[in-house]
Parts: C-alpha cells; structure tokens; sequence
C-alpha cells in the first residue's frame, strides 16, 4: 500500500481563519455582548453600582479584551496582509466601536466612555447574517428613500402654504406660520389628535374636511407604502445578491483547506488499516 503523505501543519493564520470561522468563536461573541449589554442596563441602578460597581468594571474590562482578541484574531486571519480585515465595512465598524471603547472612563470623557459601551450592543447586528443583511438593505434604499423625502417635502410645502391662507385667522395655534403649520402637518401625518384641528377649522369652513382627508391620503397612506415599496424591493435584490455569493467558485484558501482536511482523514484510515493489519498477524 502506497504511503500517505503526513499532513502539514498549518500556519498561525489558517489557525486564526478557522477559529474565527468556528460557529463557536461567533456564538462567544455574541454571549460578550448580550453581557456588556446587561452590564451597561445594570449601571443605570445607583443599588446596584454601590454594590456591584467594582464588578461591573471588571466584566467591562474583560469583555473589552474579549473584543481586542477577537479583531488581533480575524487580522492574524489574513497573514501578511492584515490590513485586508478592513476591506469589510463591518469589520471597520467593529474596530471602530473597540477603538472608541478604549477611551478612559475618567475625567471629562467619562460619559462618552459610558455611551460607547451601550454601543457595543450594536455589534449584534455584525454578528447576525440576518440583520447585516438588513441594515445593508436600508443603506441601499437610500437614495430611493430620498427622492420619496424630497417629494414629501414639495407636498408638505404646497400644503402648508395653503393651509396657513385657509386658517391661520380661524385656529392662529396651528397655523400662525408657515413653520407651525409645517408642525401640524406633521403631527396630522402622524395621526396625533389631529381631528381635533380638522374640527376646529370645519368649525368656520365646513369643506376643510377636503384639505385634511387629502392630505392623510396623500402625505401618510401614499408615501408610507411608497417606503416600504422601496425597502422591500432592495430586500429582495439584496437575498439575491447573497444567494449569487454563496454560490461563487471556492477560493484558493477553501480549497487547499479541504485538500489537508481529506489528507487528514486520509491519514487516519491508514493508521487503523495499519493497526487491522498488525492485529489480525497477531
């Protein structure tokens, strides 16, 4: 039987990828943040910060450190060229989020300090595939999202220019100006007692149900499922997009990976064939 080549060992930085590859490195993560979170919620108690105040800080410190292993670890992943962890927007705002948590929690900085560490909690969502996913869709439908915006803006002028003529002598309250009565129409779109003024005006000018009805129609109904159009549309490019992802050729590093994987077991059926062998001479 030929012999089987003994399988190489593998460099610190395959090391480094498959740790941080492990669903077990990521699930640890994740449990560091739900921690810092608790932790951070704890500390809005006096009670428990005069009690518990010295171990508040040492579970911040450790999962401080639990985050600068990691981002060392995903660096270490890449070799020679480290600086490739930052070809990942959400490595970079990982990074961004442990560096700033490495501002002292003394002096003038303190509640900075302190802000940084509730926005570590945000870290769960570069930690779930799902929400990144998420988020990527709301970033992508931004541009969309504006041009809805600037429309909504023309309307919201258009509207509150004419209802300042309508009815800023019979309710001067919401319709003194043109600032406060862009106000109202915000608080109508957000249907925030807003009868109450549609009442009043009709109070004088009984149609003025006309102007208000139209623009419940048209500033709260219309552009709010002209938003969700937007967002759902760029939601289903996005899950497209990621199914085209994961069905990309392997890279060179997955393959040699596989490679030293079936060497591996390679190398074991030969030691117990070996061992069979011995045995049944015996």
């Amino acid at each position: 039987m030929n012999e089987v080549s003994t399988p190489q060992k593998l460099s610190l930085a395959e090391q480094c990828e498959r740790l941080a590859a492990a669903p077990l490195f990521n699930q640890v993560i994740i449990g560091l943040i739900l921690l810092n979170g608790v932790a951070v919620g704890l500390e809005t108690s006096t009670w428990v910060t005069e009690r518990f105040g010295s171990l508040l800080g040492a579970i911040n410190q450790l999962i401080l450190t639990a985050f600068v292993v990691e981002a060392a670890i995903k660096m270490a992943a890449h070799g020679s060229r480290p600086w490739r962890y930052f070809a990942s927007g959400w490595n970079c705002f990982d990074f961004a989020i442990i560096a700033l948590s490495l501002i002292p929690a003394a002096g003038s900085l303190a509640t900075l300090a302190r802000l940084v560490r509730v926005l570590r909690v945000l870290r769960l969502v570069s930690a779930f595939p799902e929400l990144r996913l998420l988020v990527d869709t709301l970033l992508r439908s931004l541009p969309s999202m504006f041009h809805i915006a600037l429309l909504m803006s023309i309307i919201f002028y258009i509207y509150g220019v004419a209802g300042y003529f309508l009815f800023h002598e019979i309710d001067p309250t919401h319709w003194r100006s043109l600032p406060i009565a862009l106000l109202s129409l915000f608080r109508i779109v957000t249907f925030e007692d807003w009868t109450d003024i549609m009442y009043t005006a009709m109070e004088v000018m009984p149609w003025a149900w006309v102007y208000f009805i139209s623009f419940v129609v048209m500033g709260a109904f219309v552009m709010i499922n002209l938003f969700i159009g937007v967002v759902l549309n760029n939601l289903e490019e996005a899950k497209l997009r990621r199914l085209d992802e994961l069905q990309l050729p392997p890279s060179q590093t997955e393959i040699l990976r596989e490679l030293r994987a079936t060497q591996e077991a390679l190398a074991r059926l030969q030691r117990r064939m070996e061992k069979s062998e011995r045995g049944a001479a015996q």
